[in-house]
């Protein structure tokens, strides 16, 4: 048996882009960016570090990131599939990677202007779909 899970907890880089896959469902992209945060121990100053995320949602849960999420808000991904893709930038040519997440939950952590505060409003309830993409070529991106 095996198991696999992501949490991440990051601020939302790029409103939410909700498109439908040829069947109908819904299928919401966004980008979302980690941080850590440390003292290097030679200089003692502070230091910080980005990792970005590719934040991909079906169903329901993908029409509803669609509707309260935008550019800034923090958020909380829950996701069971992640994938390290390898591909060439467009304005350079040289090799990128970039980290997909298929998320199970988004849980909204701050209000929709991004304003750190935690809680939630009656809107922002997280939403369960289980399902993934039934076939691959269904995706549309």
């Amino acid at each position: 048996m095996s198991f696999c899970e992501i949490i991440l907890v990051g601020n939302v880089g790029r409103d939410p882009e909700l498109r439908y896959t040829s069947g109908g469902r819904a299928v919401c992209d966004f980008s979302l960016a980690t941080n850590r945060v440390w003292t290097d121990r030679e200089s003692n100053e502070r230091r910080q570090e980005t990792t970005w995320f590719k934040i991909t949602v079906w169903g329901q849960q993908a029409e509803t990131v669609n509707q309260y999420v935008q550019k800034g808000r923090q958020v909380m991904v829950v996701g069971d599939r992640v994938e390290a893709r390898a591909y060439l930038s467009q304005k350079t040519n040289e090799p990128m990677a970039s980290l997909d997440v298929t998320a199970q939950r988004v849980i909204f952590l701050s209000n929709r202007g991004g304003d750190g505060e935690g809680g939630s409003s009656s809107n922002d309830r997280d939403y369960y779909d289980n399902q993934g993409p039934d076939n691959v070529d269904d995706i549309p991106f």
